[in-house]
């Protein structure tokens, strides 16, 4: 068998390798139109930044060693231009000298992934203005980093956050604008708040609910005019505001593109030609939890792609299950991680779901450097299925979103996250550990044992509810939520005869857990009470992110 792989990197590097493996006597050509067919994209942030100091670190794997231990046909530096499919062949451009040929395939596989997005905007093709897809662009903004005093960054996604880390890092004024009212789309609003806070106290400036719309030249650099009406000056522009499938080949060839830009695959990673596969970024993929069709550009899902197409072209019949967004950033030692839907993915698609918010010490409290981080737990609120997840904080983040997503991939509910057996020692976590908190939290839900208000909902039943306030004296004189009494945990059993059975009560404390006791002990009592979900601390996080 012969096999055509169109790029390299993640999907198409992986699916060689694999190919290799599985039949030692295939002839296998990968063409790739960059030089490296197979680096580190995810790190070339952290090039930029100074962190990783040596440029060779990025490089995966080298076309020697895919030469010599895959005995691959490595072709840099060339372009795949047009698919016969009837003849079963493909043109190919040498990109250093001109010269054009045709190739023929048994099967072909797309890895062409995704180009940043470029609007047409006046002044955007300037030379001071960059994007970020390989490693050419990062050594063209490392130079020009190491001579800047002041960058803006245009999209407050992944690229252009880490990007901002590293800048700073760098000791450049930084300014990040981005179109939304918070950073990282992706996540709820009210969980990344922290980590825009951080962003901000380490310098950098954050310019929400505003969009680039022009760059011009100065003197000595480039300026951004803004939609706000304003103007920013800068050495120079990168910009980060998403990246959109390469589809042209796949089109110009009549493959399908699905609504949402990518190829479209069947779970074999086939496209509507059973001798072409597409892997990556470049693919439409099925939300492993919603069943919807999505574009969700991670390197994960297309490492796992490249293997898939390559089993099933030997006969094996593997299939990609979807994907279901499991990422994490860090920015200054804070991390947010998410796994599954999100609050408004939910709500964008009509699924019904409930959350819970925790505030747990990623490990236990009494040996020295525990710290807190904020869970978010979204699940079916009849069946108490779990739908998503999301983090942040700072050690423990991780493993608990992997834990989160390993449970979700299982069709795990909230019950089986309250039984969930994990590695317990006090420098590493708690006997019960922040995901068995979350699942007692979100079974007493369920179960209807621990009724939940939450933050958003209090202007709606202002004047209605009773709010009690149950931390202590000091802590309800640093702040607290507009018309709340205070009557500590410790005193509400003698103060009962201050609340009225005829109205109801909502309790809350700093996390939600003392709220929680309150709540079972008032409804013991014969009053109507409820505890808000993750107490003042969230919502202080909801009042900031609105």
């Amino acid at each position: 068998m012969k096999i055509v792989i169109v790029g390299g990197v993640a999907g198409g590097a992986s699916a060689a390798a694999r190919a290799r493996r599985l039949a030692e006597e295939a002839e296998i050509v990968m063409v790739e139109r960059g030089s490296d067919p197979s680096f580190a994209n995810c790190g070339m942030p952290y090039y930029i930044g100074g962190t990783i100091e040596d440029r060779s670190k990025l490089l995966v794997t080298s076309v020697e060693r895919l030469e010599n231990r895959y005995r691959l046909d490595v072709r840099v530096r060339q372009s795949v231009e047009s698919i016969d499919r009837e003849a079963m062949t493909v043109t190919i451009k040498n990109l250093s000298t001109g010269e054009r040929y045709e190739e023929s395939y048994d099967k072909l596989l797309l890895a062409p992934g995704a180009a940043p997005i470029r609007p047409p905007l006046p002044g955007i093709d300037s030379p001071r203005v960059y994007t970020l897809r390989n490693l050419d662009d990062a050594d063209r903004i490392h130079a020009a980093a190491e001579k800047a005093s002041h960058a803006v960054i245009i999209g407050g996604g992944f690229i252009g956050i880490e990007m901002a880390e590293n800048l700073l890092h760098r000791g450049l004024n930084t300014t990040l604008v981005e179109l939304g009212n918070q950073i990282l789309g992706p996540w709820d609003a009210e969980m990344v708040v922290p980590l825009a806070e951080l962003l901000t106290e380490r310098g950098l400036q954050l310019r929400l609910g505003a969009a680039a719309e022009a760059f011009a030249p100065t003197r000595d650099g480039i300026s951004v005019k803004l939609t706000s009406g304003d103007t920013l000056s800068a050495d120079f522009v990168v910009l980060a505001i998403g990246v959109k499938p390469e589809t042209s080949l796949a089109t110009a060839a009549g493959l399908v593109v699905g609504e949402r830009g990518g190829i479209r695959v069947n779970c074999h990673m086939q496209t509507n030609d059973a001798n072409i596969y597409a892997v990556g970024d470049a693919v439409e993929v099925t939300d492993f939890v919603s069943g919807k069709p999505v574009q969700i550009p991670l390197a994960g899902p297309a490492n796992r792609q490249g293997r898939i197409a390559a089993d099933h072209m030997f006969g094996r019949d593997s299939q990609y299950r979807g994907t279901q967004g499991t990422s994490i950033i860090g920015a200054f030692g804070k991390i947010a991680a998410m796994t599954g839907l999100s609050e408004k993915m939910c709500q964008r698609l009509g699924i019904g779901c409930e959350k819970i918010y925790l505030h747990p010490a990623h490990h236990a409290g009494y040996y020295p450097g525990a710290e807190q981080m904020s869970l978010k737990l979204l699940f079916d609120p009849t069946s108490g299925k779990l739908l998503g997840g999301q983090a942040i904080g700072g050690l423990g983040v991780d493993k608990r979103i992997d834990v989160l997503a390993i449970a979700l991939q299982a069709g795990m509910t909230v019950f089986d996250l309250e039984e969930a057996e994990l590695a317990y020692a006090p420098q590493f976590g708690s006997a019960k550990d922040p995901i068995n908190m979350a699942g007692f939290i979100a079974a007493g839900v369920v179960r209807v044992d621990h009724p939940i208000v939450h933050s958003h909902q209090l202007d709606a039943v202002a004047g209605r509810v009773t709010l009690i306030d149950v931390r202590t004296p000091s802590e309800f004189s640093e702040g607290t939520i507009d018309g709340a009494v205070n009557i500590p945990l410790d005193e509400l059993r003698g103060r009962l005869d201050e609340l009225s059975k005829q109205q109801p009560v909502v309790a809350f404390c700093k996390v939600g857990q003392r709220g929680y006791m309150a709540t079972r002990l008032l409804r013991q009592h014969g009053f109507a009470a409820s505890n808000l979900s993750g107490g003042y601390t969230t919502w202080r996080q909801i009042q900031s992110a609105r």
